[in-house]
């Protein structure tokens, strides 16, 4: 793969500069044939701190006082990136009081002035997507009591960026990004005068990219849950606003939304947020179930797995874990050594969880972040279930990850039982990772194994090989459990257990087998839209693998209930060579 700052991205600007400052060329359009409902959700607190010249983008805070936006010194290339998209109007619009219109029409057309000819980092497909579907929702926001010469220009700027994602949205990255070029050119198109030309080609584009994009199981490429929340976002946007301008909804766009609700089910944990995998966060407050709502769709969460990934519920408790290889090609990226990993949580509180994505950090918390070891998992000392090779500035290329995942979920009896496998330590150790988790059914308790296992004299000989490296110290191991920031943990009962105090009263209690070293460690919960890493604990057990298979259990149950046994789960086995 070539350097993404390299030839190809250099002439890929370049031809975007080209036909931005082209579209400044065309007619412009004079008004609205229609516009279409305000559907962004934006915050209250967010659009307070921007009135008040707080300005935090992309994990970046700069105070700016009564400075504009545009006129702030940038500290990073993604905080333009959040300038330019324009979603802080969502904000603005959500205080919606006097301050915060000036605000936002100050800052508008200061854009349009400066780069509305074509200038600046904001033309790109995908940001001048999202920015076209801001301008469109907040029209009546931001144009309320201007002059004709200040409508006139905000007519003709939506025109211009009309026309240049017309031209240039195919030059946009497949996924997301796509998916925002062309719903933001189907708004355009559905709204604006002389624009209605451009609406069949980009239904017909998006229906191709539903088809390419979304598979059999509601998922995406980058089994990044909050991306796909925000492709379900756009995608059910798409399909209201031509339902509301008498336009079909074409059966590939339906039939993708259609697939990605209940996915979307799967991957919401008991709080309303979306389990933090592969890059994702918990989404925007109220993201999720506003999307399922406008969707329609009522269809149940299925059986098996969604866009890779299992789901434990019962009582108040849900379980989500990743059981599938982590996504290949260009989406491993962004891609997390997560396999077998999970979250818990309890009610409105989680309990369990990863670290996070810490992208909005630097690069050093995102590579920190994407290991094995910033997941609630077992990772071999000094190895993670998937490497890391040479890319650019935008990150790693996730390498030599786990091929082979088998998986079963069943019912145990007295719960719910999942059991899953993986080959990532096995060309590394010769050894395989099995997980079993059983959540009874009222969910106020979890039995938990891990095992790791030589399968095979191949993998026999690979480990021989490692434990005479170690002088027949035997290969250490940790099984981590992070644990979310307002968990209150203590290590009691002489160190045999550790209580887990939630906010909501409740108190958990983790117990473990006794064959391994239990302690409580300092960990991260890397969270985007914070100023830095909230600090945490997270538990480990450490133990080192001398014999060709080594089995840890653990058990996580509510103090009031009678402990769940830590049952001895061979007889249902599940069969890792297969």
């Amino acid at each position: 793969m070539g350097h993404p700052d390299g030839f190809a991205a250099r002439w890929t600007r370049w031809m975007h500069r080209v036909y931005a400052r082209l579209s400044t060329l065309a007619r412009p359009a004079t008004g609205f044939v229609s516009q279409p409902e305000p559907r962004t959700v934006g915050s209250f607190a967010r659009g307070r701190q921007l009135v008040a010249g707080n300005y935090l983008f992309a994990g970046y805070l700069v105070e700016g006082g009564e400075t504009g936006i545009w006129d702030v010194k940038s500290p990073a290339a993604i905080f333009d990136e959040d300038l330019h998209g324009f979603t802080w109007l969502d904000d603005l619009a959500a205080v919606g009081d006097v301050p915060a219109r000036a605000r936002a029409q100050a800052w508008l057309w200061t854009w349009i002035d400066r780069f509305g000819a074509g200038q600046g980092p904001g033309w790109t497909p995908d940001l001048t997507g999202r920015r076209v579907i801001r301008w469109i929702h907040h029209a009546i926001f931001v144009l309320r009591g201007q002059e004709r010469d200040a409508s006139e220009a905000f007519y003709r700027s939506l025109a211009q960026q009309t026309i240049f994602l017309a031209r240039r949205w195919p030059a946009t990255t497949p996924g997301l990004p796509r998916f925002e070029a062309l719903t933001g050119l189907i708004y355009a198109g559905l709204s604006l005068e002389g624009m209605e030309k451009h609406v069949a080609p980009a239904t017909r584009a998006l229906e191709r990219e539903c088809r390419r994009q979304v598979d059999d199981q509601g998922g995406i490429p980058t089994r990044n849950p909050e991306e796909l929340l925000e492709v379900f976002t756009l995608l059910t946007w798409a399909a209201a606003a031509l339902e509301e301008s008498d336009r079909p909804v074409q059966p590939e766009l339906r039939a993708a939304i259609d697939r990605i609700a209940p996915t979307l089910r799967t991957l919401r944990h008991a709080d309303g947020g979306l389990a933090r995998f592969h890059g994702g966060g918990r989404g925007l407050d109220g993201r999720l179930d506003a999307a399922l709502a406008a969707s329609g769709v009522k269809s149940r969460t299925p059986d098996g797995l969604s866009m890779g990934f299992a789901r434990l519920s019962a009582g108040r408790t849900s379980v989500v874990v990743d059981a599938a290889p982590p996504p290949k090609g260009a989406a491993s990226r962004s891609a997390h050594a997560s396999t077998l990993a999970f979250e818990l949580t309890s009610g409105r509180r989680p309990v369990v969880v990863n670290c996070g994505s810490g992208a909005s950090f630097g690069q050093e918390w995102r590579r920190a972040g994407r290991a094995t070891a910033s997941h609630s998992t077992l990772s071999i000392s000094g190895y993670s279930s998937a490497r890391f090779g040479a890319s650019g500035q935008r990150g790693d290329w996730l390498t030599d990850a786990p091929t082979h995942v088998p998986i079963e979920i069943g019912q145990a009896s007295d719960g719910m039982r999942f059991q899953g496998g993986h080959d990532g330590y096995l060309r590394t150790h010769g050894l395989t990772h099995a997980r079993t988790l059983e959540l009874t059914f009222d969910g106020r308790g979890m039995a938990g194994e891990d095992l790791l296992v030589a399968l095979d004299e191949a993998g026999k000989r690979q480990f021989d090989h490692v434990l005479d490296g170690a002088q027949l110290q035997g290969v250490p191991f940790d099984i981590r459990f992070h644990l979310h920031p307002e968990v209150d943990a203590t290590l009691d009962m002489g160190g045999a257990a550790i209580s887990l105090a939630l906010k909501s009263g409740e108190l958990w209690v983790f117990r473990h087998d006794g064959k391994a070293e239990m302690h409580l460690d300092p960990s991260v919960y890397l969270e985007k839209g914070r100023l830095r890493p909230r600090a945490c604990k997270q538990i480990v057990l450490s133990a080192r693998a001398i014999d060709y298979a080594t089995r840890i259990r653990w058990s996580l149950a509510k103090a009031q209930d009678t402990p769940i046994s830590i049952r001895d789960t061979h007889r249902d086995e599940l069969d890792l060579t297969e």
